[in-house]
């Protein structure tokens, strides 16, 4: 029945009622008529029943908040093979009115691609691990990607391939392309090439009808859409097509780490100034954390660790900085050279190439009971301003917490803001990433570690953006506000406070094309685009 009478069949209303008495029964029994091959339905799908279920929705769950007996768990979780098995899951779930969530590497802040913040909302899991090809194309400087892949296995295709091609995705490799090309995707090197979104030059998604588009069939809204609009909202993206782009084969990279009794304050108030000014080709961020004075001090102090990425030479590098940031002292034994590639691997311990195709080794992303929230700066923040945070790093609850600054500017400065939906171009000079970690045996007192993260986040508010208070949708902060999940009335008012947030004025334009092609609303997790008709 596949593809012609299924398009059809999936025109009938979500809303549908199943004809048997449970969801789950009907659900199972649509799946086995409408999957290319039944047989393969036992090898696929997983039930609440299945002996497995637990540790295949435990896999890739990286902020373990999410993995608790309370959180909701999903009636069936369904790991395709190839499109035909995600058409038929988005046509049983319609018609038998579950709720769909799509998962790639599982790294959602809030836990939206394996979970619900609802607890009666039945709802399944599409989970994209089966489907992570790699095809890189060294002539043509292009590669398609498929959503399962990680973005360790999209670098380790590149490397394999060439040490002078690469591609301005994440630093952090477990994390999936599927959800950070859909919300943007920033990294070392976007400074010189800009967002991982703005150099996908084709897509493969399938629609709430069921469809299989391409950039052309899916036309100009829903291709610009796609590239950081957020994913969940206008359907399942199969496969990306990346424009590559050029690096040298060795580029140069640096930590130098800094206590407050070594000038970090006013360091990291310089930087404010200057580290988005920058040549394109060098990315300098700052990881600030508390730590003890000396190892047999309990005196806690502040440290910032200055971290670079540099696409040229340290003969190049050290003459650039002590132009620009003499006061910060760097020499040619704080730097190393190495390929791009290595340069990831570096930055979070890694030696081996095929550390890259490691899917859940723990890296820099928080694999822990976490919390995050997220700022855009404008205007340098103060001295002052900076001293009145840094005490916060001291309390119990900030043992484990930091904030991570990333310097903008270089091409982000020239890209419009209408480009694509990621809005926050020329005017920023660095974003800034809050998170609270916290233990297991600390659970159960998780509202200490998330009322101390809300209380950094107020304290910062007069020295971040306004009007809105910008933010960045992979960093996903449910704080900040969430639809009705029980209809559709009212959705849009709702949507337009953190949609705002997220996506600026772009956000009426998301809105016109996710009423172009989901006028019902099928793909509708906690903060998803909402059509118009939820006006």
């Amino acid at each position: 029945m596949f593809p012609s009478l299924f398009v059809i069949l999936l025109s009938v209303s979500w809303k549908s009622s199943s004809t048997l008495a449970y969801p789950s029964e009907g659900f199972l029994h649509c799946l086995s008529l409408h999957f290319a091959n039944s047989t393969s339905i036992s090898k696929l799908v997983y039930t609440q029943r299945n002996s497995s279920f637990s540790s295949v929705l435990k896999s890739s769950a990286q902020n373990f908040r999410f993995t608790t007996p309370s959180t909701p768990t999903p009636l069936f979780i369904i790991t395709p093979l190839q499109p035909s098995h995600i058409q038929a899951a988005i046509y049983c779930s319609r018609i038998h009115g579950l709720h769909v969530r799509t998962r790639s590497g599982g790294h959602d802040f809030e836990g939206l691609s394996y979970t619900t913040a609802n607890y009666i909302i039945p709802f399944v899991v599409i989970d994209l691990v089966n489907l992570r090809s790699v095809q890189v194309d060294v002539e043509k400087a292009t590669a398609w990607v498929e959503s399962g892949a990680t973005i360790g296995e999209l670098y380790y295709g590149i490397a394999q391939k060439s040490r002078t091609l690469a591609f301005p995705a994440g630093l952090f490799y477990t994390v999936g392309v599927g959800g950070q090309f859909s919300g943007g995707g920033y990294g070392p090197l976007f400074r010189k090439y800009g967002l991982a979104a703005d150099n996908v030059i084709d897509a493969r998604l399938i629609d709430a009808k069921g469809r299989i588009l391409d950039r052309k069939s899916m036309g100009d809204d829903l291709f610009w859409a796609i590239r950081g609009g957020g994913g969940g909202s206008f359907g399942i993206v199969l496969a990306w097509k990346l424009k590559l782009v050029a690096v040298p084969a060795n580029v140069t990279v640096f930590t130098v780490r800094k206590t407050l009794e070594q000038n970090a304050t006013k360091l990291v108030h310089r930087w404010q100034s200057i580290a988005h000014k920058f040549p394109k080709e060098l990315l300098m961020s700052i990881f600030i954390s508390s730590v003890k004075s000396s190892e047999a001090d309990k005196k806690m102090t502040i440290q910032a660790n200055f971290s670079s990425m540099f696409l040229g030479s340290i003969d190049e590098l050290v003459p650039l900085m002590e132009e620009r940031f003499p006061e910060f002292g760097l020499v040619r034994d704080d730097c190393l050279e190495m390929s791009w590639v290595e340069a990831i691997l570096s930055a979070q311990g890694g030696v081996q190439l095929e550390t890259l195709l490691e899917r859940h080794k723990k890296t820099g992303v928080s694999q822990t009971f976490f919390k995050a929230k997220f700022d855009y700066v404008k205007q340098p923040i103060p001295e002052m301003g900076l001293e009145g945070l840094w005490p916060m790093f001291y309390e119990e609850e900030a043992k484990m917490a930091n904030i991570f600054l990333v310097a903008y500017g270089g091409k982000m400065d020239e890209i419009p803001e209408t480009e694509i939906p990621f809005p926050h171009r020329a005017g920023t000079i660095y974003s800034i990433i809050y998170v609270v970690d916290w233990d297991e045996k600390d659970n159960r007192n998780s509202k200490r570690f998330l009322n101390w993260i809300r209380r950094v986040y107020d304290y910062m508010t007069p020295y971040v953006s306004n009007s809105p208070r910008e933010a960045y949708v992979n960093y996903k902060d449910l704080q900040i506000g969430s639809n009705n999940m029980f209809s559709c009335k009212g959705s849009y008012a709702q949507a337009k406070i953190w949609g705002r947030k997220y996506f600026k004025n772009n956000f009426d334009r998301l809105v016109y094309v996710k009423t172009k092609v989901d006028p019902e609303n099928f793909f509708r997790p906690e903060q998803s685009i909402p059509p118009l008709s939820c006006f």
